[in-house]
């Protein structure tokens, strides 16, 4: 090996367990309640928007197998969620995803559609967890043991998988949307109130998925 190499070699080394070491800081609410055996993570894409659905992930990893990378899904570009998306979806023990439709976010507004869609995606688990490690929230309705983390998606690995998963799916959505209903620029802003999605608004009216109590000063 020559010098060039080794020297390659040794960045790549010295990436890796600097990643390891970021894994293991995102690790400390998993090791706090190493006790129970399935940890799940819980989070939320889609509060915001003016149209789509809200959408929920669960997730419970793998112990003593981590998935290095995992972070605040609007941290990563669209490239790395796509491929933490497939590595979560076949590594992890159990994945859940909550969809609630704007149509039910305008009816009992968004906090509870929010709370709806967690449920949802704590239901679609294979395996029932026995600790909730919730970003921000905690769940009404849910008799299983939760610890509410601000901005956790930041700090702990299973909230981050969960991010990563609910945020993949909600944005493949969106982009199934904007090929039906193109003049909207939904698969660009994913239903967030751009400048371009105000025009398209204002030019043909609401579509099926708009979310009426959030769009009323611009119709």
């Amino acid at each position: 090996m020559n010098k060039r190499e080794e020297e390659k070699l040794k960045k790549q080394q010295e990436k890796l367990q600097k990643e390891l070491e970021r894994t293991e800081a995102m690790s400390v609410y998993e090791k706090e309640y190493s006790d129970c055996t399935y940890i799940c993570g819980i989070d939320e894409v889609g509060r915001g928007p003016f149209a789509g659905p809200v959408v929920a992930g669960a997730v419970i990893l793998p112990k003593d197998d981590p998935i290095l990378y995992l972070n605040d899904s609007k941290k990563l570009s669209e490239k790395k969620r796509e491929a933490l998306y497939n590595e979560i979806m076949e590594r992890a023990v159990a994945t859940g995803i909550g969809i609630v439709s704007p149509a039910r976010i305008d009816e009992i507004n968004i906090l509870q559609a929010t709370y709806e869609a967690m449920r949802m995606a704590i239901g679609n688990l294979k395996v029932q967890p026995d600790l909730l490690l919730n970003d921000a929230v905690t769940i009404p309705g849910v008799d299983i043991r939760q610890v509410p983390i601000i901005k956790g998606d930041a700090k702990s690995v299973s909230i981050a998988a969960a991010s990563i998963i609910a945020k993949v799916t909600r944005d493949r959505l969106m982009v199934e949307y904007d090929a039906v209903m193109p003049r909207y620029d939904f698969a660009a802003n994913k239903g967030y109130g751009t400048k371009k999605h105000i025009e398209g608004l204002k030019e043909l009216g609401p579509s099926p998925i708009h979310r009426m109590t959030f769009i009323k000063k611009y119709i």
